[in-house]
């Protein structure tokens, strides 16, 4: 895989570090601004909106700038957006920095998606994009652990200020490993915007999007809540919060790695074989949470299959839109964040029933089900004189 690749997925890790670092710091947050968990999970959706509304504006704007000044640029407002969330006095304004933050983020997955894709042969984009992804998932095992412990010890600020800490060498990276122009396409003589935007009503690449942001949805909203599960539900101390953070990053990487070999060719292999065990494994968690070892060992498990189903649903989002060279990016970013919007509010309803702690798990289990239940007529649509390869 070429060099570049490394590089950018050394910034997503940053990023993926500050997108799911909130899963160990929720209670903290909520207790210091005195409101409930379920209203501090907002923060969570709050990012993931900014992402899904800012990934297709922030693409269609930055299409014609030179790649390496986007990423840099991206970066630094991420940044920036964390430093200032680290000294907010307010719930509005640390939300509000969480929406800027995503905006960068956005941007910088888009283009860095994009970016991913053109520097690999055609049939190479889903390897390439486990690569990319790969900084998510050491993320979920070091970077949001680290960052548990670092607010259990030092306040959830002291997190904030990590993250943004953490984006200078990965800006100082893309800015001497990446040469001005590299992998910059030329727009010019290329499809326009509105002949890229003419690709979305597609009945294939609809298809992509809404299931893969429906099992997304499931991810983010059993592992937003993951913390009171991990304390309340199963007992265990504070502290086994990052070791449940890194059972399911250890699961995640495993998941995307496998997932790239099979992805290109054999999506459906993934598809068909991960998305009934995904649901019988929330399932299951919601049922044995209480016992530690179970809750660890389907924790890691679930790591593993979200990922390895959600990376292979996105990357036939890039197969898709191959046709919108500077756009399906934003594509596969938005339908990502769709579901990670959608999914901490859907979950944080349940808190307040008879499940509890608990029922962000089945609410997991109930998007998957209707993901699966969505597939069945949505492929009789999408293969009607058409060779679909989604689910083949």
């Amino acid at each position: 895989m070429p060099f570049p690749l490394y590089l950018l997925a050394m910034a997503i890790f940053a990023m993926g570090t500050s997108e799911f670092m909130l899963a160990g710091l929720l209670p903290d947050i909520a207790s210091d601004f005195d409101i409930t968990v379920g209203t501090a999970g907002v923060l969570t959706s709050a990012f993931a909106i900014g992402m899904v509304i800012g990934a297709p504006l922030v693409a269609a704007l930055a299409r014609n700038w030179p790649r390496r000044s986007s990423l840099l640029g991206f970066i630094l407002t991420f940044a920036a957006a964390h430093a200032a969330g680290a000294i907010s006095g307010s719930f509005p304004v640390l939300f509000a920095t969480r929406v800027v933050a995503a905006l960068a983020n956005a941007g910088f997955l888009a283009v860095a998606l994009t970016a991913a894709a053109a520097l690999v042969p055609p049939d190479k984009k889903g390897r390439a994009l486990a690569l990319l992804l790969s900084g998510t998932t050491v993320a979920t095992i070091a970077g949001v652990p680290g960052g548990s412990v670092l607010g259990a010890v030092l306040g959830w600020r002291a997190t904030f200020w990590a993250v943004a800490l953490l984006c200078l060498p990965a800006a100082l990276g893309i800015l001497k490993g990446i040469p001005a122009g590299y992998v910059k396409e030329e727009v010019t003589g290329g499809p326009a915007l509105r002949a890229e935007l003419a690709l979305l009503p597609r009945p294939r690449l609809i298809m992509a999007m809404l299931l893969g942001a429906l099992v997304n949805a499931a991810t983010f909203g059993s592992f937003t809540f993951l913390a009171p599960v991990v304390t309340d539900t199963a007992g265990l101390g504070e502290l086994w919060i990052s070791v449940v953070l890194v059972l399911f990053g250890a699961g995640s990487f495993v998941g995307v790695t496998v997932a790239g070999r099979l992805s290109d060719q054999h999506p459906g292999l993934v598809i068909a074989g991960g998305g009934p065990l995904l649901l019988v494994g929330w399932l299951a968690l919601a049922v044995l949470a209480d016992r530690p070892v179970a809750l660890c060992t389907l924790v890691f498990v679930q790591g593993a299959l979200s990922f390895a189903l959600g990376s292979t649903l996105i990357t036939r989002v890039l197969y898709e839109a191959a046709g919108a060279p500077t756009m399906a990016g934003s594509y596969a970013t938005a339908a990502l964040n769709i579901g990670a919007a959608a999914g901490p509010l859907v979950a944080a309803t349940t808190l307040s029933t008879e499940a509890g702690d608990l029922g962000p798990m089945w609410a997991s289990g109930l998007l998957v089900a209707v993901a699966l239940l969505i597939a069945i007529p949505l492929r009789a649509v999408v293969t009607a004189g058409q060779s679909a390869e989604v689910l083949q």
